[in-house]
């Protein structure tokens, strides 16, 4: 599969026919490899021995036969010269990872668009870019030659790399474009989609805007700023309403700078009659990008109070075509969200997030049976399937995971595992950042709702035996569970690989009861912040942060008896609505004191705080503290329309890097989450100016002048040569740090930091594995630079904050 993308990007790059690659090109044919061990994964630490060379500056310089150094059994790794294939890629082999070095000579300072395919990242002169792993083909990025030796180091082992040289220095890639249908008839007056802007001028453009024309139906859209050397995706609206067939119908973009313009495209967008499978874009709140869903009409046309068949694609797999390997219902409409890009996120982390942006607009646009809604998905969305309805039991019937692993620490797909176990107590804290991810840790969830497992028994890219596995397990309390084994069924073998009949049959028995009959709860979850409530449920505070917290509670209405077990809960919500108003109910909980309470209205609701060996009644809790709406790790603060602000402050060298991380989160944001990102200034930001944001900020206190506006009441500090975390001291320039602070004076919004102590600890903070979907993170993290050469011995803080934000204990390595 991987050999046949690549074999498709290469062919799209060699013939593109886009106005951006008619210009004069450079293909790399010869090149020096390195075979070493490196790690990047899903989670925080990674080693890199080049990386880490090329920041102590120690890189042994790539000449052949240039020794670097020797690898774990004592032999030495040396540079060697590679030549490209006849199909311009080189193949470098061996070893855990492997670098590629390219030149290029320039004869003078002047404008490019690098595009690799199959590497993971590449240094561009030292600064580090996003790379094109999946073979996609459209990861270009602008840069500036300077004039002589240019330097790119490629981490990657099978890549093809070349240089194009544009004509017009601002131009439009419609290559990546995210796309509705034109759904007849019409029942809307525009419609919104994106394409990439590529700015290869050293300028921030401002005051772009795009006109587009359909059919002599001319919007303009006015478009928000690309920095200078970058790419954005961005969404304009075209009006559709002189379509009235099925068609590829050609809209013409127009780009423009105050009047003068710069680009001209022509875009096809196809229109599809009443009854066939359609995408629908919408703006997404994590970001303000655009995104899309697709939909498989019910027979007939979409009808209010029918089922909702929820699908999570597979890796490699659009949401168009999910929706197509599904025939029509006469019961229901079928729903596909993205997981944001066909690999994504693993439907954990912003796939998780994109799955319920479109579960809320599916059920607000089709008003399904709310009873009625059913989750299912093949391969990575068979995880996706096991992930979500381990994590939200209560929005589901029932779910049918089909050729699916449950967890990304058996099967650890395209980015590897989600590593198990460890040694030390720091790297325990970082694993157990991940435990949302461990579906057989959640098994319980699944007692509410029914389950229908299906499996090909000869599939050898998901093997059966995960499915074996889940079911064993459920099997031991799992009531309502069906299963089977399709015979001598591959990973996919046909559309009944997800559209099988019995599945269906097995949803048509089952509705999600409604909150008087579920009067037995069994939940765990791992995290508030992402999954807090069970119907009259919500674990709004643990008592230790991400370990998994379970509440086993009884109900009896009539009798008005609530009782049973909690464990790792400190704060709890109990929604009473379904007891009758003056209702006197007791509460017992871990067979401690009963608690009386007479409910006083009809959508009352009641917090229990565990104090010491007793439940007592307490007051909500205000937004100040942890809970549902604001409670790490790190992570979070990629959300809520975030925004990035990087430092201006500092040394030369320091300024740079600030900017540079702030473009590579971009690229890396854009790539894996079809994503764009708002950079600005520090000096630049205000509270006022944007409100109700999240901010990922760049820098440290002495570089980002944003750190006094944002983090003043913070007990994390980090400047010049030193970094506190309450009353821990630690000092050089070599210390490096990702943490999160809530925004005061907000409701839910949090600043992430990504920052340094000085310029090699802010190099150690480049690699983003936050983007790797299922990477655990803490509140806290702090490490050395060292830590890219001996891991997590070099680091040197890993925790989480109290309930109330605050610093009471120090977790430091042994």
């Amino acid at each position: 599969m991987k050999k046949r993308l690549l074999i498709y990007a290469i062919t799209l790059l060699l013939t593109a026919p886009t106005t951006l690659f008619a210009q004069r090109k450079y293909y790399f044919t010869k090149a020096l490899t390195l075979r070493t061990s490196l790690k990047y994964g899903r989670e925080a630490i990674y080693t890199d021995p080049v990386v880490y060379a090329l920041y102590t500056n120690t890189l042994t310089p790539a000449i052949e036969g240039s020794n670097f150094g020797k690898d774990k059994d004592g032999k030495e790794i040396s540079w060697t010269t590679i030549m490209s294939d006849t199909a311009g890629q080189f193949r470098a082999r061996g070893g855990t990872g492997s670098y590629v070095y390219l030149e290029y000579m320039s004869s003078k300072s002047e404008s490019a668009i690098l595009n690799i395919v199959g590497n993971a990242a590449v240094f561009i002169n030292g600064q580090p870019h996003m790379g094109d792993p999946y073979a996609a083909g459209w990861m270009n990025i602008p840069i500036q030659l300077k004039q002589g030796k240019n330097q790119f180091l490629v981490r990657g082992l099978f890549t093809q790399a070349m240089l194009t040289f544009p004509t017009k220095k601002i131009s439009l890639d419609l290559r990546d474009a995210t796309l509705p249908s034109i759904a007849l008839p019409l029942t809307s007056q525009k419609l919104q989609a994106a394409v990439v802007v590529v700015n290869t001028s050293p300028n921030i453009l401002k005051d772009l805007k795009i006109k587009s024309s359909l059919q002599g139906k001319e919007c303009t859209t006015s478009l928000p700023p690309i920095p200078g050397y970058a790419t954005r995706k961005v969404y304009f609206s075209f009006d559709p309403q002189q379509v009235t067939v099925k068609a590829q119908n050609e809209c013409k973009l127009t780009l423009s700078l105050k009047g003068k313009v710069l680009d001209e495209q022509i875009l096809k967008i196809e229109s599809v009659e009443k009854g066939d499978k359609y995408s629908k874009t919408f703006i997404s709140g994590i970001d303000g990008s655009l995104q899309y869903y697709a939909i498989a009409p019910q027979i007939g046309g979409e009808r209010k109070s029918a089922s909702l068949f929820f699908s999570v694609h597979g890796a490699g797999v659009e949401a168009i075509g999910q929706a197509r390997a599904y025939k029509s219902k006469d019961w229901g409409t079928l729903v596909a969200p993205t997981n944001r890009r066909p690999r994504g996120f693993n439907w954990e982390d912003w796939g998780r997030l994109d799955a319920l942006e479109v579960l809320a607009l599916a059920k607000k646009d089709l008003q399904p049976d709310p009873e009625r809604i059913y989750l299912t998905g093949h391969s990575m969305g068979g995880h996706g399937t096991w992930f979500l309805g381990a994590t939200y039991p209560d929005k589901w019937a029932a779910m049918a995971p089909c050729a699916g692993y449950p967890t990304l620490k058996g099967y650890g797909s395209a980015d590897g595992l989600i590593p198990d176990t460890s040694s030390s107590a720091v790297g325990q804290v970082l694993l157990r950042s991940s435990n949302q991810s461990d579906v057989p840790k959640l098994a319980y969830n699944y007692k509410q709702l029914g389950v229908y497992i299906l499996h090909g028994d000869a599939d050898e890219t998901v093997s059966v035996n995960y499915a074996r596995q889940m079911k064993t397990q459920l099997a031991s309390f799992h009531a309502d569970m069906s299963y089977y084994e399709y015979p001598g069924g591959s990973h996919w073998y046909g559309d009944q690989s997800v559209d099988w009949q019995p599945l269906f049959d097995f949803f048509k028995w089952h509705t999600i009861p409604v909150s008087k009959a579920t009067n037995v709860i069994d939940f765990t979850t791992a995290s508030p912040g992402i999954s807090a409530s069970n119907h009259w449920i919500s674990i709004h505070q643990q008592q230790v942060p991400l370990k998994y917290s379970r509440v086993q509670l009884t109900r009896n209405l009539e009798t008005g008896t609530i009782k049973g077990s909690l464990d790792n809960v400190a704060l709890l919500k109990l929604n009473l609505s379904d007891f009758a108003k003056e209702k006197t109910i007791t509460i017992t909980l871990d067979s401690l004191s009963p608690i009386e309470y007479k409910v006083t209205e009809s959508n009352d609701s009641l917090f229990l705080e565990k104090q010491a060996n007793s439940w007592k009644i307490v007051k909500a809790p205000g937004l100040e503290v942890k809970g549902p709406h604001r409670y790490g790790t790190f992570k979070e603060g990629f959300n809520k329309n975030m925004l990035y602000v990087y430092g201006t402050g500092g040394s030369k060298a320091e300024q740079e890097w600030s900017m540079a991380k702030a473009n590579f989160d971009a690229e890396s944001w854009y790539y894996r989450g079809n994503g764009a990102i708002d950079i600005i200034e520090d000096n630049a930001y205000s509270r006022s100016k944007y409100p109700n944001r999240n901010v990922v900020l760049i820098g440290n206190s002495n570089t980002n002048s944003a750190w006094k506006t944002l983090l003043s009441d913070c007990p994390v500090k980090v400047g010049k040569d030193e970094a506190s975390i309450g009353n821990k001291n630690w000092k050089g320039d070599d210390l490096a740090a990702y943490f999160i602070w809530p925004i005061s004076g907000t409701a839910a919004n949090t600043v992430s930091v990504i920052t340094g102590t000085g310029l090699p600890g802010m190099n150690a903070a480049n690699a983003n594995q936050y983007f790797a979907g299922g990477s655990g993170f803490p509140d806290i993290m702090l490490f050395r630079l060292k830590m890219l050469q001996s891991g997590v011995d070099q680091v040197e803080y890993a925790d989480f904050y109290d309930n109330n934000w605050e610093i009471n204990r120090q977790k430091t390595n042994p």
